[in-house]
């Protein structure tokens, strides 16, 4: 049995109004992404010493930006072990290079995490990959705290039950054979997230708790909340 994780971390900063992608910006004196990473190593350590088997870590990113990466973990000093697999086209091109580099044979599950989610807590990533070994699929999730609005097609719209509906995290953890399975399908618009591609093909998808911090950070504002955050874990 061997577990993984798959960081995809593709991003461009154009909502951030950035020249750096938002995943090489700077969060409590390093990138996001190496703080995201190290959530992954702490459970991946915490398994080991319970005697268990670790996380072997994918790193997806696109090949103009590998160079870069590979210069801030110079400069930073950041020796976490990981494997990096190339960036593509869509998510889902991205997730499937990632998955690619698992040998066929193997047994365990795999997580998908979004590179700039780097607040996720290690009880959350152990739930998922928990449920995921009972279930097959596991994603996080939160309760939906504002009022929902339905448009429909004129502007005024119509207030929907929000105790329906539910705010989906990362890692979307799956059975490595099913998501190897889900991802030899051909891309479809549909797939919004990797447990969507794993629903095509028939799966459902347990949901657990999710964590409020682990936000994903695409905007300025999004930024500023994750300085706030990253301060607070230092105290």
């Amino acid at each position: 049995m061997s577990d993984y994780i798959i960081i995809v971390a593709g991003g461009k900063g154009l909502r951030m109004g950035s020249d750096i992608p938002k995943q090489f910006l700077p969060v409590g004196g390093k990138p996001v992404l190496m703080h995201t990473i190290e959530r992954f190593h702490a459970y991946s350590e915490a398994r080991k010493g319970e005697g268990k088997n670790g996380l072997d870590i994918i790193l997806v990113l696109p090949k103009a930006q590998q160079d870069f990466w590979e210069s801030l973990c110079k400069m930073h000093g950041f020796i976490v072990k990981h494997t990096i697999a190339d960036g593509g086209e869509t998510r889902f091109h991205s997730s499937k290079n990632g998955l690619a580099l698992i040998p066929d044979d193997t047994e365990g599950i795999v997580g998908i995490h979004d590179g700039v989610r780097p607040f996720v807590s290690t009880e959350v990533i152990g739930r998922c990959f928990d449920a995921a070994r009972q279930s097959g699929a596991a994603i996080p999730v939160l309760p939906v705290t504002d009022t929902l609005r339905q448009i429909d097609g004129d502007s005024s719209g119509r207030n929907v039950l929000r105790s329906n509906y539910r705010i989906v995290q990362t890692p979307q953890t799956f059975d490595i054979q099913l998501a190897k399975r889900a991802f030899s399908q051909p891309y479809s618009e549909a797939f919004t997230d990797d447990a969507s591609v794993v629903e095509a093909i028939g799966t459902n998808v347990t949901m657990v708790d999710g964590n409020r911090e682990n936000i994903k950070i695409t905007t300025p504002f999004d930024l500023d909340i994750a300085k706030i955050l990253a301060n607070e874990s230092k105290r």
